[in-house]
């Protein structure tokens, strides 16, 4: 176990990194700024090792768990056949190609030892990617194909180096057996994570309808639903990361998360906004911390081998560009896919550009899936003994990685400002047609004369002009907003870009005054005219309209 003050040491370094990455007005991104940080404190003597075991159990369910939810259900049905051949076909793909490459690069390195290597560096890091492209114009499409395939290429990544490393240790293996137990594994830790989140969301609707929807009994056994799919799967030798997932897409699926209160809901959001922010801060910041003592092992190694330091960065530099020209070719072989069955269906099909196909390759960031997954080799000592060449192994993975992202971080960017202006965000559109929906249901419900008539039949007549002069007012907010998303959405461009000035500046202006309202607020308590209580509460409701004028600044469109 990691001790409570590296912990708490860790925790300082994540703070460091979001006020570096304000400090630098997000021109570096921030995972390449907290491995740094680990980095500098490695260099200064801290030392927190890496457990493979533990990584694997305490970080990836929760944050596989948590991006499941965040992919839409209706893109991922869409795109499903384009995430699936990317998660496991290209991993395969990768794994196979790369691992013969690999062995024609270092003849004296067994095959199994080299597909071993290959299948550790085939899964992505979503966590990466999405932070090279926070705050970027990409199409939401890229977005969504690279967070789905990320979601599954861990587990298929992973299935495949179990295989590899139990055929380099052994000196046995079958394609057949490997294909069969590969099926096995992958399908049945999604059948574990869909039956375990059935039974959960079943049950709690039992607890739901006894009276148990307090937020933190909600939100507990939320958080610990993907730690439990995750063990029961591996317990049962299946993939537990599929597992998480399936479970996810299950409890999407079944509206368990609608089902309970508002309280919960709004809670749930800022609990599962802070563990995604402690737990990707502490990947890179582990990440960093290892890389000193492996650049460190991998000279010695070097040394010890009679191999320059030239030839081992040129072998990792070899490495990375076989899996780069690897993966934009599956990227293109994807699209043949998926053109071939617009032909087979007679369906309308768009060629991609060639910058958005180099954008998605480079995307395919290594991360510290690919550190645990080669750390967790057996070493000198341990029962199964020492694997082939893991030191060679460990030392070019790591590099693979620094490289990987270094060059994300330079190219993905340029690749994100040439890319063709896609026009009108679909996305975009979708939310003005819903708010629209909204506003004419409420309107109807307020022109409904079954709503307008009084409660009661001993209504006063005073009783029935303040229930009217209400229904008319709230009517008549409804109907001007109404008619500007109507103006906004049938205009001409530059009236839309007009309209969009507008709606900022209201939102800049609401805010404005919602900061001059809490200065108020807290003058009042300062002269004591209230006490901290009603201090309190009232900062509440301003902090939740505050919270809905920020959303709809973030979901403003870019550009017109």
């Amino acid at each position: 176990m990691i001790p409570a003050d590296h912990i708490l040491f860790l925790l300082v370094l994540a703070a460091a990194s979001s006020l570096l990455i304000r400090l630098v007005k997000n021109a570096i991104p921030l995972p390449l700024i907290q491995i740094v940080l680990g980095i500098g404190a490695a260099l200064l003597g801290v030392k927190i090792g890496l457990r493979p075991d533990l990584f694997m159990l305490v970080f990836l369910p929760p944050l596989l768990f948590a991006d499941a939810f965040r992919m839409p259900l209706r893109e991922f049905h869409e795109l499903r056949g384009t995430i699936f051949f990317l998660a496991f076909g290209l991993v395969v793909f990768s794994t196979v190609c790369c691992g013969y490459a690999i062995h024609w690069l270092i003849p004296t390195l067994d095959l199994p030892c080299c597909f071993a290597l290959a299948a550790a560096l085939s899964p992505t890091d979503t966590v990466a990617v999405s932070s090279l492209m926070a705050g970027r114009h990409v199409p939401e499409r890229m977005i969504h194909v690279l967070s789905g395939e990320a979601l599954f290429n861990d587990a298929s990544g992973l299935v495949c180096f179990r295989f590899a490393t139990a055929a380099a240790l052994t000196g046995e293996f079958s394609y057949r057996q490997a294909f069969d137990a590969f099926l096995l594994v992958a399908f049945g830790g999604m059948a574990i994570g869909a039956l375990i989140a059935y039974v959960s969301a079943r049950l709690n609707r039992v607890l739901l309808r006894r009276g148990f929807d307090d937020p933190p009994l909600q939100i507990t056994l939320m958080i610990l639903l993907p730690f439990v799919t995750y063990i029961v799967a591996e317990a049962v030798h299946c993939s537990g990361i599929l597992a998480s997932v399936a479970a996810c897409m299950v409890i999407k699926m079944m509206g368990m998360i609608e089902e309970t209160n508002t309280a919960t809901r709004l809670q749930a959001t800022t609990v599962w906004g802070m563990v995604n922010y402690i737990f990707n801060a502490l990947i890179f910041l582990l990440l960093g911390l290892q890389l000193p003592a492996l650049v460190q092992g991998g000279m010695a190694m070097a040394h010890e081998r009679q191999v320059s330091l030239l030839q081992l960065v040129a072998l990792v530099g070899a490495v990375y560009l076989i899996m780069t020209t690897l993966r934009f070719i599956g990227i293109w072989l994807s699209i043949l896919r998926r053109w071939c069955v617009a032909r087979w269906t007679q369906k309308p099909f768009a060629w991609p550009g060639f910058l958005s196909s180099l954008l998605l390759t480079f995307a395919g960031v290594r991360g510290a899936v690919t550190l645990a997954a080669v750390l967790s080799l057996p070493a000198v000592g341990s029962e199964l003994g020492a694997f082939p060449s893991r030191d060679l192994l460990i030392t070019v993975a790591a590099g693979v990685i620094v490289i990987s992202l270094v060059g994300a971080g330079l190219l993905m960017p340029l690749c994100i400002r040439f890319l063709p202006d896609p026009g009108m965000d679909r996305y975009a559109s979708e939310e003005s047609m819903a708010r629209q929906r909204l506003l004419r249901t409420a309107i109807t419900l307020l022109h409904d004369e079954r709503f307008q008539t009084p409660d009661t039949a001993d209504s006063s007549v005073q009783d029935r002009e303040l229930k009217h002069d209400v229904i008319d007012r709230l009517s008549q907010s409804y109907e001007n907003r109404l008619s500007q998303i109507d103006e906004s959405h049938h205009s001409t461009l530059m009236n839309r870009q007009l309209a969009l000035r507008r709606e900022r500046l209201e939102l800049a202006t609401r805010l404005l005054v919602l900061r001059a309202q809490r200065h108020t607020l807290h003058d009042l308590f300062v002269e004591r005219g209230i006490n901290d209580q009603t201090e309190w509460e009232l900062q509440q409701e301003l902090d939740f309209e505050e919270q809905l004028l920020r959303s709809r600044v973030q979901r403003l469109p870019k550009d017109i």
